[in-house]
């Protein structure tokens, strides 16, 4: 059996998944989070052999729950699923050590597929985004994103840019973070600076550009 941990933060699209997944004989739901910090937690409890995730996950997104694992060094293998056929996004999927990348369009038909792959250390893409990305997979020195400044932040400050542009005021990022207000003020003057912009309005649309959340989910 392949021991997965499920991430989706919707009720009853999470239910159907795990029921669509249970009737395969050959894949073991161990737990289930509607967060990405609850599905950090939980893979760290259970290291299942994969991790299914909703790229737009609250608190932590599904790139940034596939970076937590691969820093922890948990040998759990991350599928996301995903309205979206963003080239951005399946290109920062993939060098996060994200193994498949599953349109919700096609999770009756790839999700099983993609799942056995994952377990073999493969990859796998739903074959409308292999088509419409496979020639932009290489990681481009020049890409259009490179140059403002997201690539310097550091992980820590990437969860802060996600929460601020989630509405999160600071004592509660210094809360659900467990730092100090203090600290979560220099951390946003911090990510200005870096990001070369204006106000914080601004972190908003850089959030959005990179992924960390999606204006539409």
């Amino acid at each position: 059996m392949i021991r997965v941990v499920l991430a989706e933060d919707h009720h009853l699209v999470r239910q159907g998944i795990r029921s669509l997944l249970e009737k395969t004989g050959e894949i073991d739901i161990v737990a289930e989070a509607e967060n990405g910090e609850e599905a950090i937690h939980l893979v760290q409890q259970y290291i299942p052999d994969v991790l299914v995730t909703d790229i737009g996950m609250p608190r932590l997104n599904g790139i940034q729950a596939a970076e937590k694992i691969r820093m922890l060094g948990l040998p759990t293998r991350v599928v996301i699923l995903s309205m979206h056929t963003n080239k951005s996004l399946v290109r920062q999927s993939l060098r996060s050590g994200i193994k498949s990348y599953i349109l919700k369009s096609s999770v009756k038909d790839d999700l099983q597929i993609a799942i056995r792959a994952a377990y073999r250390n493969a990859t796998y893409l739903s074959p409308t985004v292999s088509e419409l990305v496979l020639a932009d997979l290489v990681p481009s020195p020049t890409s259009a994103t490179d140059g403002d400044g997201f690539d310097k932040l550091t992980p820590r400050e990437r969860e802060i840019l996600k929460l601020i542009a989630e509405g999160y005021t600071n004592k509660a990022i210094a809360d659900l973070m467990h730092l100090s207000i203090k600290t979560i003020e220099k951390d946003r003057a911090r990510l200005i600076d870096k990001l070369k912009l204006r106000d914080i309005k601004a972190l908003t649309g850089v959030a959005i550009r990179h992924g960390l959340i999606l204006p539409d989910v």
